[in-house]
């Protein structure tokens, strides 16, 4: 059975383990780019879904994007405890603008 992830800060991600996902917390960029890694290679396809908190996401671009275009694991940004970045926002406009063709957000 896969599973999700969720990778950000403790106070970000402590309320999903109440839901039964695997959280990572991670305390500054160096820390989540490794957890990513390890997340997304090395995990045997493990996570289908890994969601990363926007603050740690910003310093995280490259590896990000090494994932973009390949079906799992799928990484998908979410807003921290301080709120929207962004971010998530502007990724998922990309997408659908690279699916459809055009800007339809």
């Amino acid at each position: 059975m896969l599973k999700i992830a969720v990778l950000g800060g403790r106070e970000t991600v402590m309320g999903f383990k109440a839901l039964g996902l695997d959280v990572f917390p991670a305390s500054g960029a160096e820390e989540a780019r490794d957890t990513l890694r390890r997340l997304a290679r090395e995990s045997n396809g493990e996570y289908a879904i890994i969601y990363v908190e926007e603050n740690l996401a910003q310093y995280l671009e490259h590896e990000i994007a090494r994932y973009k275009d390949q079906p799992s694991p799928a990484i998908i940004l979410i807003p921290g405890r301080e709120g929207p970045l962004g971010l998530g926002q502007s990724a998922l406009k990309a997408a659908v603008e690279k699916a459809v063709g055009t800007d339809i957000l």
